[in-house]
C-alpha cells in the first residue's frame, strides 16, 4: 500500500500520526504549510524559543487562528489543534506523540532533542543535518537500541541522494558516484557574512528585504553545507569521500556522466563509489547552462554490453563510452517534502536515509590565519569552514568537527587552510553533543572501508 493510501486509512480510522515539531523557522514553516493538506497527520505541538514567532510563521503559511489556540498538549490532543510553547521536554515526553521532527538547525541542541526523544520511545526525523554530520552514526545506533527509527529529512538533499542511491542498487546498478549541485569557486571557502551577498549574487538591500540570514547563507556558499550533506550521504550509503576534500567539478546536467568517472577514464574520481558535488560555475565564474545547482544526482555503470546497449536503445544520455549514466532531480523542495519522512518512519518503520557507519567527517578548517584567544564562530562564520574528509583521516588528525566549533576559544595558532584538532581549542566537555561525539569515535574504532558501490 502506498504511503498516501496508508495516510488516508489512518485518517478514516481517526488514528492520525501525531507529530511534535521542535523549531518553527524557515524549514519548519515549509513543513507546516503542508500539514493541513496532508490526511492522517496531526501536529500536536510546536516547541520554539519564540512561541510568538512560531505563531507568526503559522499565520504566514496559512494556518487559521483557531488551529493554534490549545492551552496544553492534552488540550491539543482532544481538540485536534496544535499547542505552541517553549518546553521541548514536554513535547518529546508526551505519551501520545509518535514522531518528533527536529528542525532547530542548532546541532548541539539537536543532539539533546534526539536523545530525549529516543528515551521516550519517539521516532525522530532530524532536519538538523549538522548534528548528523558529527554524530549521526551513533544517533542511529542509539535509536536502534531504543527500538525507534532515526531518519534524515526528505526534501533536504542528503535524503534525496540516498533515495537515488537506493534506486540504483535496488535495480542492480553499481553506484559510481552520487551527490548534489552547488554554486562554487575555490575562493568561496574564505567567504564571510560580510562578503556572502556579492558572492551569492544578491545585493545587501535584496538580502535585507528578504530577511535573509548572512551566516546561514554563507554556510551554503563557503562549502560547509555541501561537506555536511555529503558526509551524511557517505555515512548513510557507504560511498567513499575524496581524500582531501570535495573537488566541485564544473558540469552541466549533460556533463555529469562525463566528469563523475574515475580519473583513469577521463573523470575526476579517485575511484568508483564516491560522493561528490558538481559546481554550477566554470573556473572563470561563467554560469553553466542547465546546471544542477539545486538538485541531486547519481551516476551508475552498465556492467555488460547488453545493459550498455539498452542505454543506447532508449536514448539515455551517457558518457562517450556509453557505460556511465546519470539520473537526477534538478530541484529539491526542502521542508515542503518532509511529510515523506514522517509517513515513512511512522507507517513503514523505515528511515529516508540513516547512517550505517562512520565513513566521513566534516572538520573545522581555518578561513584565515587564526591566533590564540580568538573565538571560533562555527558554520558560516568568519573563522572556519567545514572540510569533508574520510573518517579515518579525521580520527588520525584528532579533527575538530565543524558542528562543535562554535563559541569556543582557540588555544594555539592555526594557519589558513589548516584543519583544526581537539588540542587547538578549549571546548566544553560537559555537553551531551561532545560526549556523544567522543563515544562515537570509540564505538566505531574500526572504520568502514572508504568506498562501497
Amino acid at each position: 500500500m502506498s504511503l498516501f493510501a496508508k495516510l488516508q486509512q489512518r485518517q478514516a480510522e481517526g488514528r492520525p500520526i501525531r507529530v511534535g515539531l521542535i523549531g518553527a523557522g524557515k524549514f519548519g514553516s515549509m513543513y507546516l504549510a503542508q500539514i493541513p493538506r496532508t490526511p492522517g497527520v496531526h501536529l500536536v505541538g510546536i516547541a520554539d524559543l519564540s512561541p510568538d514567532g512560531a505563531r507568526t510563521n503559522l499565520s504566514r503559511v496559512g494556518w487559521e487562528a483557531q488551529r493554534m489556540q490549545a492551552a496544553s498538549l492534552d488540550a491539543a490532543m482532544k481538540a485536534g489543534t496544535t499547542h505552541i510553547g517553549e518546553d521541548w521536554r514536554a513535547l518529546v515526553s508526551h505519551p501520545a506523540i509518535d514522531v518528533i521532527v527536529e528542525c532547530t538547525g542548532h546541532p548541539i541542541a539537536a543532539v539533546d532533542h534526539c536523545l530525549e526523544a529516543f528515551a521516550h520511545g519517539k521516532h525522530v526525523v532530524n532536519v538538523t543535518v549538522e548534528a548528523d554530520a558529527f554524530c549521526g552514526p551513533l544517533l542511529a545506533h542509539k535509536a536502534a537500541l531504543a527500538g525507534v527509527v532515526y531518519s534524515l529529512a526528505f526534501g533536504d538533499q542528503p535524503a534525496l541522494i540516498c533515495d537515488l542511491v537506493d534506486w540504483a542498487r535496488t535495480c542492480g546498478f553499481p553506484v559510481v558516484a552520487a551527490g548534489r549541485g552547488h554554486k562554487w569557486l575555490p575562493h568561496f571557502n574564505q567567504s564571510t557574512p560580510d562578503t556572502v551577498w556579492a558572492n551569492y549574487g544578491l545585493t545587501p538591500e535584496q538580502a535585507l528585504r528578504g530577511g535573509l540570514n548572512p551566516k546561514m547563507f554563507n554556510s551554503f556558499l563557503d562549502g560547509s553545507k555541501p561537506s555536511i550533506e555529503s558526509s551524511a550521504v557517505s555515512n548513510a550509503t557507504g560511498l567513499g569521500v575524496p581524500s582531501n576534500g570535495l573537488l566541485y567539478p564544473p558540469a552541466s546536467v549533460e556533463d555529469i556522466p562525463f566528469v563523475t568517472r574515475p580519473v583513469q577514464e577521463g573523470g575526476v574520481l579517485e575511484r568508483k563509489g564516491m560522493v561528490e558535488v558538481i559546481s554550477s560555475l566554470e573556473a572563470n565564474g561563467r554560469k553553466i547552462p542547465y546546471d544542477i545547482r539545486m538538485g541531486v544526482w547519481v551516476t551508475v555503470e552498465a556492467e555488460t554490453d547488453y545493459i550498455k546497449n539498452c542505454f543506447e536503445e532508449y536514448n539515455a544520455h551517457t558518457d562517450p563510452s556509453g557505460r556511465y549514466f546519470t539520473l537526477y532531480k534538478r530541484w529539491h523542495l526542502i521542508g515542503l517534502e518532509v511529510g515523506m519522512s514522517v509517513a515513512s518512519v511512522a507507517l513503514r518503520g523505515e528511515p529516508t536515509g540513516v547512517a550505517i557507519g562512520w565513513n566521513a567527517d566534516v572538520v573545522a578548517t581555518a578561513k584565515r590565519d587564526l591566533q590564540p584567544g580568538e573565538m571560533l564562530d562555527g558554520e558560516g562564520g568568519y573563522t572556519v569552514w567545514g572540510k569533508l574528509l574520510p573518517a579515518e583521516t579525521s580520527r588520525q588528525l584528532g579533527g575538530l568537527p565543524l558542528g562543535l566549533a562554535h563559541n569556543i576559544q582557540l588555544l594555539r595558532p592555526v594557519r589558513q587552510g589548516q584543519s583544526l584538532c581537539w588540542d587547538d581549542v578549549a571546548i566544553d566537555t560537559s555537553t551531551r553533543a561532545y560526549q556523544l561525539r567522543r563515544e562515537m569515535e570509540d564505538h566505531f574504532a574500526v572504520p568502514l572501508a572508504n568506498g562501497a558501490n
